[in-house]
């Protein structure tokens, strides 16, 4: 962990694009409360195939619009090399630098992965397109990519990434410390030396949290997962149970060096703020 004590913390959060007038107009408030922390910046998801684009650039350019530095997702999946380049010229001059550069799902239905087929080789493309005008994030993963053949082959991946230009990474969200104490130690047994930001989920929904748990490879551990079962309907012990140990997971983490948070907020307020404002988090 001694390489990432050297990067200045960086304290961030997530939206996803609203699909309804009515989802607009609460993440517009979400926003405007969010933006109260003075996030370093706020990135926005990038549906598969680009199924979000259109909601992925209107958002950010809102965002970006409303004073706050915003990060598009962007997935090279099923995307030619001349939609990837217009998209990034767009995004050049509506004054965004910073991007988080993924793979991506391929859409169900669709046979071709596209002109690039892994997130390596979208970093390459951004540098070669636009030099050194974005900042770029990139994906981690603490307990291990869901599609990865082995534990040696995934970190393998990540380092091509960081290879081809990545600046940062951002974690997929985890709820055992050690296991991205680990996972950085073996980065740095790699020559990797970028920061490594934790990905943080706030636990407020037993259901969705195993759901999404399950679709991503994100382990639940036994005795979390046992506390939410025993709660059962009890909405306000899962979310007061669920705030205090992500507060102590973030403190954990940041004690031991980590470069600072990015929270997936599910765009909402509360859960997110009252973290935050707990930590006493400031860019």
């Amino acid at each position: 962990m001694d390489s990432q004590k050297k990067f200045k913390p960086t304290y961030s959060l997530e939206f996803f694009p609203p699909k309804t007038e009515k989802g607009t107009e609460s993440l517009r408030n979400t926003r405007n409360e969010l933006a109260e922390l003075k996030p370093a910046y706020i990135s926005v998801t990038f549906g598969a195939g680009g199924s979000t684009q259109d909601g992925t650039i209107e958002t950010v350019t809102e965002i970006q619009q409303a004073g706050i530095p915003a990060a598009p997702h962007l997935s090279c999946i099923a995307s030619s090399k001349e939609q990837l380049s217009n998209i990034l010229q767009l995004y050049k001059s509506r004054g965004i630098s910073r991007i988080v550069a993924l793979r991506g799902d391929l859409p169900s239905g669709m046979q071709s992965p596209g002109e690039l087929r892994y997130a390596n080789e979208l970093v390459e493309f951004i540098r070669n397109e636009t030099s050194d005008h974005f900042k770029i994030e990139v994906a981690a993963y603490p307990e291990f990519h869901p599609q990865s053949r082995n534990a040696t082959e995934d970190l393998k991946n990540f380092k091509r990434k960081v290879d081809a230009g990545a600046n940062a990474a951002i974690t997929q969200y985890f709820f055992n410390p050690d296991a991205y104490f680990n996972f950085v130690d073996s980065c740095e047994s790699m020559g990797i030396d970028i920061p490594i930001i934790p990905g943080i989920m706030p636990i407020t929904n037993h259901t969705q949290l195993a759901r999404f748990s399950e679709m991503c490879g994100a382990e639940i551990p036994r005795w979390i997962k046992k506390r939410l079962e025993a709660y059962g309907d009890d909405i306000d012990s899962i979310r007061a149970f669920g705030i205090d140990y992500t507060i102590k997971l973030c403190e954990k983490l940041l004690a031991e060096g980590a470069p600072g948070i990015h929270f997936y907020s599910m765009n909402k307020v509360n859960p997110t703020k009252q973290i935050w404002q707990a930590l006493g988090l400031k860019n």
